[in-house]
């Protein structure tokens, strides 16, 4: 018989038992599935340590990371800059292998938060070797086709994912209003509407979110999409002479009606995050400008939204929608975050690092989630633990951070699936998305001039030919045809750093076999008159460049080829083919050319040049930014006072077509297929009449 002292012992063991069984359970709602996302983040946050929080606020390059660095100093990001590879020509494995490696270590930490690899995929993926080289945004923006740009996201998202990595610093979403500005090319127009149909690229990267999903909420939709980030908030567009990084002088009604307007619906579009720019408004450095990044972004435009506890209101398959009175406690969770640029809040200061206590203060106080530090990581924890611990940042602002960042954590589902696999290994520069490309270099293409004065139109050129001339730097170049930001930082020059096809070789597939095609870089006049060609395709342009290496006060053809444009053009009818990041001098050499074409940065399918040269498809672009006469009218957009350009924004000369049926691009495994394309009939009409509006 068990005593009453007995009893009462086993009844405080039994309270024990059921009070830990109570607690542990509570202790891994984060780790819990069926809990409601706002649930599982408050959760882990208040199990989170200071120096926890702020490792999940930390962005570093691969270089420094490593599985140790990761669990020691709780990483919460880990990125590839520009050309930053695991090892040279490395397949998707070799991605995957070191993006689980450093996944390992994240897992591995006490709370096991895995970390997100970000990339800048911007026009396909890549940094990496083999994979699909989509034209750069001007390209883009010049097709006017907001579906194209959606269903390159989503080939970029499987490409990106098959790599291993879940998120990517695209779209650029800046409207460029100078093109003596090194990245202009990223921008997709000087006109804020075009750029605002082309956040669609946002669905097609991260998926587009259920009908009943809240709008402006970030949103992944699976393992084969990607968070986005919308860049670079804001202005950066603007400054003064298309300067890189330098002050945008606008006023608060300029800004929103020209430089918000997209960030406006890229939010409503479900982007996961924001890149801040470099750049300054009126002197105030963004990446310091709390009234923008805080007070504007988050505050007015709400890249934010309210949670409950209550499962049925903000579960993972309902986060997001309206709050209902369920009674449950409330609060906000703030969905998406904010991230400084590479090195961005070094930059506070003049010269950048100068006092980087005070730029971390500024930066963290403006709005900024993640920093992108990303060498120096050791230095940076040290400096926002010590402004933590010393009350000049608020343990407030650094919750809001770290509930921003383990939101789009959870919504991506990295905590129920953070190792990546092999399965989407074959998107990588698969066929279909090649297809793809050569559809979009088709559609970005615009024509400028077809005919002097007088003659015929000389496009479409004819397939049979007793022998055609093919000349210029960037005929034979798929650095060239690329741009910067491929596989390098700056870009590459030659045809040895991933596949492709250039336009030289393009144009040899098209012709008929009976077609002599002869090659020669640089032409004298001479050589030029002797051969007796029936036409020639020039293609010269600008080299490789990215940011602030590709600002221009000149904006020139690269040379030889104001000469190669004189030697051939002066000796045989010819088209030239402009292969540019942006509009650059040409009106000195127009009278001379037969035919014009801007062909923008095509990346890697240069048989999308020779589908419409060739008249296997129509001419449809439309310039997505003015097109000058000279560099002193700059900066000239359309709708300007004394606006008088060699090409107005939204030229392009028109083309009827007929469809028929033809063989396409040799597919990556060598398999033939075939496409219904168009073949263009040309209007002879008067470039200065008729021109596709804008």
């Amino acid at each position: 018989m068990i005593s009453k002292m007995g009893l009462l012992l086993l009844n405080v063991l039994l309270l024990l038992l059921l009070w830990s069984s109570w607690s542990s359970s509570l202790s891994i709602k984060y780790k819990d599935p069926n809990q409601p996302v706002g649930v599982r983040v408050k959760d882990l946050l208040t199990q989170m340590t200071l120096l926890e929080k702020i490792g999940q606020m930390t962005q570093i390059d691969r270089e420094v990371a490593s599985a140790d660095v990761l669990n020691t100093y709780f990483i919460g990001s880990v990125l590839s800059g520009g050309g930053s590879i695991p090892l040279p020509r490395a397949s998707a494995k070799d991605w995957v292998d070191m993006i689980n490696a450093f996944q390992k270590g994240a897992l591995s930490s006490r709370l096991g938060i895995p970390m997100i690899y970000g990339i800048d995929a911007l026009h396909g993926h890549n940094n990496v070797y083999n994979a699909t080289i989509f034209p750069h945004n001007i390209g883009l923006g010049a097709t006017r086709d907001p579906d194209l740009v959606r269903r390159i996201g989503e080939a970029t998202a499987r490409e990106v994912r098959a790599t291993g990595i879940q998120y990517t610093f695209a779209p650029c979403i800046a409207v460029c209003k100078d093109p003596r500005w090194g990245r202009c090319y990223e921008s997709y127009s000087e006109d804020h509407k075009v750029v605002q149909q082309m956040t669609d690229i946002i669905y097609g990267l991260q998926g587009e979110p259920p009908s009943d999903f809240r709008k402006g909420v970030p949103y992944v939709g699976g393992k084969e999409k990607v968070a986005a980030c919308a860049k670079h908030f804001v202005g950066d567009g603007g400054t003064t002479k298309g300067i890189n990084e330098n002050n945008t002088v606008i006023d608060m009604h300029g800004l929103l009606s020209i430089h918000m307007p997209a960030y406006y619906d890229a939010i409503i579009k479900g982007v996961s995050t924001v890149m801040v720019s470099y750049s300054s408004w009126n002197g105030v450095k963004m990446h310091a400008n709390h009234d923008l990044v805080t007070g504007f972004l988050k505050d007015t435009l709400k890249f934010k939204v309210m949670y409950a506890e209550c499962p049925a209101l903000f579960s993972s398959t309902t986060i997001g929608m309206s709050y209902t009175n369920c009674g449950c406690c409330w609060g906000f969770a703030y969905q998406g975050f904010v991230i400084s640029d590479w090195e961005g809040i070094d930059q506070i200061t003049s010269p950048p690092h100068a006092n980087y206590t005070y730029s971390v203060l500024s930066g963290i106080q403006a709005g900024i989630d993640m920093v992108m530090v990303p060498y120096e990581y050791k230095d940076f924890i040290d400096e926002l633990t010590y402004l933590v611990k010393n009350n000049f940042i608020s343990m407030e602002r650094i919750d809001d951070a770290v509930e921003r960042i383990l939101t789009v954590k959870f919504a991506m589902g990295l905590f129920e699936d953070p190792m990546a696999d092999l399965s989407l290994v074959n998107e990588l520069g698969s066929q279909a998305h090649r297809d793809l490309a050569r559809e979009a270099v088709a559609k970005s293409l615009v024509l400028l001039k077809n005919g002097k004065d007088g003659d015929s139109p000389l496009l479409p050129l004819q397939k049979r030919a007793s022998k055609i001339l093919v000349a210029g730097s960037h005929a034979d170049n798929l650095g060239y045809q690329c741009g910067g930001w491929t596989i390098r930082w700056q870009g590459f020059s030659g045809n040895n750093y991933t596949s492709g096809t250039t336009i030289l070789q393009a144009v040899k597939s098209a012709v008929d076999p009976t077609t002599k095609v002869v090659y020669n870089e640089n032409p004298d006049s001479e050589f030029v008159k002797s051969y007796e060609f029936a036409f020639a395709i020039v293609v010269v342009g600008e080299q490789p460049y990215a940011e602030t290496e590709g600002d221009s006060t000149t904006l020139t053809m690269v040379d030889p080829g104001p000469d190669t444009v004189t030697n051939v053009c002066g000796a045989v009818k010819c088209v030239v083919i402009v292969v540019s990041g942006r509009p650059i001098v040409m009106e000195p050499y127009i009278a001379s050319i037969d035919a014009l074409v801007a062909a923008w940065l095509p990346g890697t399918e240069g048989q999308g040049v020779t589908d419409v040269l060739f008249g296997d498809g129509s001419f449809t672009g439309k310039l997505p930014r003015t097109w000058f006469r000279n560099v002193d009218q700059l900066p000239m957009n359309a709708g300007d006072q004394n606006y008088d350009p060699l090409f107005p924004f939204g030229y392009g000369l028109i083309s009827e077509s007929k469809a028929v049926a033809r063989s396409v691009s040799t597919a990556a495994d060598g398999r033939p297929y075939t496409l219904i394309v168009a073949l263009s009939v040309f209007l002879s009409l008067s470039p200065k009449l008729k021109y596709l509006s804008s």
